[in-house]
């Protein structure tokens, strides 16, 4: 790196860390100043947030890996969560209902559905040692990934990279929680988005790709083998059912039953909403319009994620075409940047990335810090704990999760080891329950909290006695194990009470099997409620496609395939024009049902 690269690099770390530390006398009034911002923070600081959250360096080094050695088909892969696909269900209906709760994390959302009681306790506690566990190992997922990155491009031990960028980090997000998560997170976006349109433009005006090239993917044991494509084979993106990959990535081989198994996966988990931070900035939304609008500006932002990986294959390709060919598809983004940018620029991009890594990493640690402090700390073990004692809980807390984080990144040999575990493993314990919550009304307390309890204990165990397993594989006894829990627990015990159903129901008012709850309710309310339901499923059915083009679109754009480009361009406008018809002019600034 040149020695502007790194000036820049530095002057822009400084910023930030002194933007969230002028904001930690705002975040230190209470922990709703500290976990939700006051719920008061405008919609698009919240969705600008969310994309920075969304794109990060270990995700976008796993995504250009699976775009560069599989070509445009790769993007389908990415359906277990890289496309965070969950934005469509959370965009129409899942968002609104979870603002609607009035919590400050899922876990005491819990008491809302389950009540006050042995069982909602419970199912909180349960709740909240899920989320913070997944915490934990997301933060062990961008530290490797930001320590890989960092020490590829600075030629630094990998170790004291992952330390160092997670260290500057943790300073603005202990010091200014939410609100310092949110507005430094609008800065780096600025920096994210910067480096998108740059190496795009790059790519789009000098780097066309031949009409053959050379690949690289990962055998199963160590090392890389080359393979031989074409642009019209890898510009192409209809998946192919079957594939015949070599190595590690053989397990993609059958591909179209890995694409219907992440979309069906995807789709679970929209239904169910999701914990952590892309939850809590709904919960610190003003209203239901509100949550519609960050979404909306969410997606729009994240969008631009998908040209940018695209270009940086494309650069990768090219780089092997004149040079030698990258062999692990990992590294492909830090190599383009060492390799294919311009000094100067070339600080201004790895700022950008840097500011990726660091905006993800903020949110995760912010909000599993709130469920220590909300979920466990305050509500049972001191009750009566003043702000300053619950603000002091949280910074602690965050540091801790912090440390944990890190240390677990000696237990994993490759990012794509980890997204996959998180994703099919430990995720998928938690999101049964979370889905049969909100459409069931004889679901109770005891029930959520056996099947998160064992689900992230088949999580677990498959890590540790079956590391062999295939996605499906793990998926289904994971998901399995959990389901079976749900269920068994749910009839052992008795229900909730209907008084505490029918607060839930009018509260959040959800779609699914509420028959004789919702007959509570006067007619007219009734009526209302069917109405929003049927709006909100059939845009559902809308929003899936129209965020999926929203990022496909433009990939055709980086690689010149203009009939492609056209096709998707036209769709997405028809599909946009109905959104906006049956849901967007929907949008409400009301809070209740009355």
């Amino acid at each position: 790196m040149h020695n502007i690269d790194l000036l820049i690099v530095i002057v822009y770390l400084a910023g930030l860390i002194g933007l969230g530390l002028y904001l930690q006398r705002r975040a230190s009034k209470s922990i709703d100043s500290f976990f939700l911002g006051d719920r008061n923070m405008p919609w698009w600081a919240l969705g600008a947030s969310g994309m920075s959250s969304n794109f990060d360096v270990s995700g976008t080094m796993v995504i250009v890996a699976m775009i560069y050695a599989l070509g445009l088909k790769g993007f389908f892969i990415e359906l277990r969560g890289g496309i965070v696909l969950v934005m469509a269900f959370l965009m129409v209906f899942m968002g609104k209902w979870n603002r609607r709760a009035q919590v400050m994390t899922a876990a005491e959302w819990m008491e809302l559905r389950f009540g006050r009681n042995k069982a909602g306790n419970t199912a909180r506690v349960l709740s909240a040692a899920g989320n913070l566990l997944f915490a934990v190992t997301v933060v062990t997922y961008f530290a490797q990934g930001g320590g890989v990155f960092l020490s590829t491009l600075l030629g630094i031990d990998p170790d004291f990279a992952t330390w160092a960028i997670i260290g500057l980090a943790t300073i603005y997000t202990v010091a200014s929680g939410l609100y310092g998560v949110v507005y430094t997170d609008v800065f780096q976006g600025i920096f994210v988005f910067f480096s998108i349109i740059s190496v795009t433009v790059i790519a789009f005006l000098y780097y066309p790709l031949p009409e053959s090239f050379q690949v690289s993917v990962p055998l199963l044991q160590n090392g890389f083998t080359t393979l031989s494509t074409t642009l019209n084979e890898w510009s192409t993106i209809i998946p192919s059912w079957q594939m015949e990959l070599p190595g590690a990535y053989s397990k993609y081989n059958l591909f179209g039953i890995a694409i219907l198994f992440y979309l069906l996966k995807t789709t679970i988990e929209g239904s169910g909403g999701s914990g952590g931070y892309l939850i809590q900035r709904y919960f610190a939304a003003k209203s239901d319009r509100e949550a519609g609008l960050l979404s909306v500006f969410w997606i729009f932002l994240l969008s631009f994620r998908w040209p940018f990986v695209v270009a940086v294959a494309v650069m990768g390709i090219s780089y092997g075409v004149t040079e030698t060919v990258i062999q692990n598809p990992e590294e492909v983004l830090p190599s383009v940047i060492l390799n294919m940018i311009p000094a100067g620029l070339k600080g201004l991009i790895i700022a950008g990335l840097i500011a990726a890594a660091m905006s993800t990493f903020d949110s995760v640690v912010n909000s599993g810090a709130a469920y220590w402090v909300k979920d466990i700390y305050q509500r049972f073990l001191n009750q009566n704990a003043t702000e300053k004692a619950l603000v002091m809980q949280s910074r602690v807390a965050s540091i801790i999760i912090v440390v944990i984080g890190v240390l677990l990144t000696e237990y994993f040999d490759s990012i794509n080891d980890i997204w996959g575990w998180l994703t099919m493993g430990l995720g998928s314990g938690l999101i049964i329950p979370q889905v049969i919550r909100w459409y069931w009304w004889r679901f109770n307390g005891y029930g959520f909290a056996a099947g998160v309890f064992t689900g992230m204990t088949a999580a677990f165990v498959q890590l540790i006695f079956f590391p062999d397993f295939t996605e499906y594989q793990v998926f289904m006894f994971v998901a399995g194990s959990s389901l079976v829990a749900s269920i068994l627990f749910t009839y052992l015990t008795p229900p909730v009470e209907d008084a505490v159903l029918e607060n839930f129901y009018r509260t959040t008012r959800p779609f699914g099997f509420w028959k004789h709850i919702r007959e509570a309710l006067p007619a007219d309310r009734i009526q209302k409620v069917q109405k929003e339901n049927r709006r909100d499923i059939f845009s559902t059915v809308i929003a899936v496609p129209w965020m999926l083009l929203m990022c496909i679109t433009p990939m055709f754009l980086v690689i010149r395939q203009w009939e492609s480009f056209g096709i998707s361009l036209g769709i997405l406008l028809i599909l946009s024009i109905l959104l906006y018809k049956n849901w967007f002019v929907h949008l409400s600034e009301e809070n209740t049902l009355d």
